[in-house]
């Protein structure tokens, strides 16, 4: 645009608020990523768990089904703390491998083209850009683990009476609370890793790694020093000890009968909850200050 033409006006619409400018990044993110057939379809099927467990708590209440296909009551599982924790493990389980397909790509994409200088020289800061990339993990694994688990809450509440509501509005927050927990944990590390590794499949294996190898590893420390004291090392007994935590249902010890007989049982104790909780926050710490050094608007290359 020529400058002798006096033609730049300055834009007299509408701006948007400053609290809601990261949205901007998964209003176009998600639009992308619903283009993928192969993401669309699995992320279809993550609502199956959802669906009989609803039907589940249906049959619960509805004699005359249960009367038709000849199932008895007491067959069924009961639809407690332990059922929705159930609930939790898979979807989360399903979340971390959609996670696993969307998270590794956010931020790397950005590094490779040089793009972050487009993001930064705007009105939008650093942190904004890192929780509109987390932002879009967040949505996503929110619509399959913590939103349909509340809404089965609430039909099994609405069926069993307000008195069983009342009494269990605690597996609500642990609901909630579990699942954000996890959905946290995942976009920070995705991230994370995208920031650190450009290239996308190699990305993803990390990710996989930071939960599987883990695992092997505290196995073997475990079995070697008869403790289960390693797991403070495993992401998935961290995350397992927390849920479990929340439900009511966490075991300090655990007895571990190898031969059969109760009196060479061996006696296991894992480590406290708030020893998970703290692994987990330094986790989180350790992803931030790892995104940190890589969301910069420039980069010095030696």
């Amino acid at each position: 645009m020529a400058v002798l033409e006096r033609s730049y006006k300055r834009f007299e619409g509408v701006l948007t608020p400053e609290w809601s400018r990261f949205l901007i990044i998964p209003r176009h993110a998600v639009r992308d990523v619903f283009r993928s057939k192969l993401f669309t379809a699995f992320f279809a099927l993550s609502f199956i768990w959802p669906l009989v467990c609803a039907i589940l708590i249906y049959l619960h209440h509805n004699i005359e089904a249960l009367g038709i296909m000849r199932i008895d009551i007491r067959n069924l599982l009961p639809i407690d703390a332990a059922f929705f924790q159930n609930y939790v493990i898979t979807q989360g389980t399903i979340g971390f491998f959609l996670a696993m397909l969307v998270g590794p790509q956010q931020v790397s994409r950005d590094l490779t083209n040089n793009a972050l200088p487009l993001f930064l020289c705007r009105p939008f800061t650093r942190s904004e850009y890192v929780v509109g990339k987390m932002s879009i993990v967040i949505i996503l694994l929110s619509t399959v683990t913590w939103v349909p688990g509340l809404i089965l809450f609430l039909l099994q509440s609405y069926l069993e009476g307000w008195t069983w509501f009342a009494d269990n509005i605690w597996i609500a927050s642990a609901i909630f609370i579990g699942s954000l927990v996890w959905i946290l944990l995942l976009a920070l590390m995705s991230q994370a890793i995208s920031a650190w590794v450009k290239w996308l499949v190699a990305a993803r294996a990390a990710l996989l790694a930071a939960f599987f190898i883990p695992t092997a590893f505290a196995a073997v420390v475990n079995e070697i020093f008869q403790t289960r004291w390693a797991h403070i090392f495993d992401l998935r007994a961290l995350i397992g000890n927390v849920w479990a935590g929340l439900f009511g249902t966490f075991v300090s010890q655990t007895v571990d009968d190898r031969d059969g007989r109760l009196l060479r049982g061996v006696i296991m104790s894992e480590p406290p909850l708030w020893a998970s909780w703290f692994m987990l926050f330094l986790i989180c710490a350790l992803c931030l200050w790892l995104l940190s050094r890589k969301v910069r608007a420039y980069e010095v290359v030696k």
